[in-house]
């Protein structure tokens, strides 16, 4: 296993952790995680741990790319491991968070439902020994779901103060764009699925 693949497995390692802390019943064993009152906003410490945690994982998904591409390290394996690592850490998180009540339910469902059938997509043109490059926009909801995880995490600090719900508008538009990317994949796909002569 080459340098940025490592990078990548500690990545899914990190997210699975992040998945246990910010599931993991504390009180069951007398352990409450303090708040913090900051300007009229209550703060749990759970979810600022989780989004330092969470931070440090979303920069391995850059580093592990700019490793591979730099030492010469790009393997199919590897592709798809960091797509993976991508989706347990963002998907996961979101359901987390749309359990705690912090987005709206309809994200998270948006953005799995999407990804199973941009996966199903993948697999229809692999048995076509065929192969869809990733595009712009899927990196581009990705990147904007993982800045808006943090900063609902941080509970959209400092622009809460402001009345500015960042946090919101980029995980809405990253929800907006994970449909774009979705049609973008269904327009690359369907010409070698729906082959003529073999429909």
């Amino acid at each position: 296993m080459n340098k940025a693949n490592k990078i990548t497995v500690f990545r899914l390692i990190l997210s699975f952790l992040l998945i246990i802390f910010l599931t993991f019943p504390f009180y069951s064993i007398g352990l409450n995680l303090p708040k913090i009152l900051f300007f009229n906003i209550i703060i749990e410490v759970k979810y600022i741990i989780a989004a330092i945690i969470f931070a440090f994982a979303s920069f391995t998904d850059f580093l592990d790319g700019y490793v591979a591409r730099k030492y010469n390290m790009v393997t199919d394996t590897g592709k798809t491991l960091d797509a993976i690592a991508d989706k347990v850490l963002v998907n996961s998180i979101l359901i987390i968070l749309a359990v705690d009540g912090m987005v709206s339910v309809w994200v998270p469902v948006i953005i799995v439902v999407r990804d199973i059938i941009v996966d199903v997509l993948k697999m229809e043109v692999g048995r076509k020994d065929q192969v869809v490059a990733a595009i712009k926009t899927g990196k581009i909801k990705t990147a904007l779901l993982m800045i808006g995880i943090f900063f609902t995490l941080i509970y959209n600090l400092p622009f809460e103060l402001l009345k500015i719900n960042l946090a919101l508008m980029l995980v809405y538009f990253g929800t907006i764009m994970s449909i774009v990317s979705l049609v973008e994949y269904f327009n690359m796909s369907k010409k070698f699925i729906f082959k003529k002569g073999e429909m």
